[in-house]
């Protein structure tokens, strides 16, 4: 199971916004159990064991075991090759290549631990599955995510390291990334969604490892979150790289809205857009986040 970055919640960065960042003077530990406070508090006295459906929640010391799980099940992924195999970079070797790969996904994953949520199952991190939960934004807030947690506020893009990739990219990668790439997939986002892009549930990656693929954890993974969208009966949202992806989204209630393309390379590059609706269910949210505090403690702080 492979899906592909939706990075519509992280902002575009420039040169001028890179010289507004500044060191950050917060605790590490303070920040990372104010971020995500709803989604962590019942983990936390649960030593973080998983779930009687047999999901938990990634904590931020875990990131890189979690977004190695991410580049191993996108190691081929067009779409997550799309800014590092470039013309430009024909000289590199796969290692360099892969290296690259794997820092993209350990930002990503810092950040959704900071500012989002990042869940797993299954041994060893067999499946993860990054998510946003996005409100109505308050006077101030930047972006769609929730109030406080900002995925591109200037503190989370430097402790995350999503600034480096102003750096690490090649000039064309960085033209198929932030020219190309994220104004694509927040147009398309706010298009499909209208008013609802401010509230609902976004999942920007899952992956899941090949040695544990055939155990249900991409599914369990992503019903622990689609069963309260549709208590709070909120809509979810996804894009796909992988043409087997659909069949599979649309058995957990996806349905298709719209193929989109990436143009910049030899070959066009399609992605899916999914939207689930909420489900009718007699669950008040209330009761479904009593049932799992973890998913209580991400939305309520």
């Amino acid at each position: 199971m492979e899906k592909t970055i939706a990075a519509s919640s992280i902002n575009i960065i420039d040169n001028a916004n890179l010289d507004r960042i500044e060191k950050p003077t917060m605790n590490a530990n303070k920040a990372n159990n104010e971020a995500p406070k709803l989604m962590v508090e019942h983990l936390e006295n649960s030593g973080n064991s998983p779930s009687e459906h047999g999901v938990r929640i990634v904590r931020i010391e875990e990131y890189k075991q979690a977004a190695m799980t991410l580049a191993e099940a996108f190691s081929e992924d067009e779409v997550a090759m799309y800014f590092i195999d470039t013309p430009d970079r024909q000289h590199w070797t796969k290692e360099q290549k892969w290296n690259l790969h794997v820092q993209i996904l350990e930002y990503v994953t810092y950040a959704h631990c900071l500012k989002g949520l990042v869940t797993t199952a299954g041994e060893d991190y067999g499946c993860v599955a990054l998510w946003c939960l996005t409100h109505t934004p308050r006077p101030g807030d930047m972006n769609r995510m929730p109030p406080g947690k900002n995925m591109d506020d200037y503190l989370t893009i430097f402790r995350s390291g999503l600034w480096r990739l102003f750096y690490q990219l090649s000039a064309e990668g960085k033209k198929r990334f932030f020219t190309e790439f994220l104004p694509l997939l927040h147009d398309t986002k706010a298009g499909i969604l209208g008013p609802r892009d401010d509230d609902s549930w976004y999942l920007v990656y899952l992956g899941t490892k090949e040695a544990a693929r055939g155990q249900g954890l991409a599914r369990k993974v992503v019903e622990r979150v689609t069963q309260l969208a549709d208590a709070q009966k909120k809509v979810c949202y996804l894009e796909s790289s992988n043409e087997k992806n659909p069949a599979i989204y649309k058995k957990w209630g996806f349905t298709l809205a719209r193929k989109i393309h990436l143009q910049r390379a030899a070959k066009n590059v399609e992605l899916d857009i999914m939207v689930r609706e909420p489900k009718p269910t007699t669950v008040e949210p209330v009761k479904a986040m009593e049932d799992d505090e973890d998913i209580r403690a991400a939305v309520e702080a």
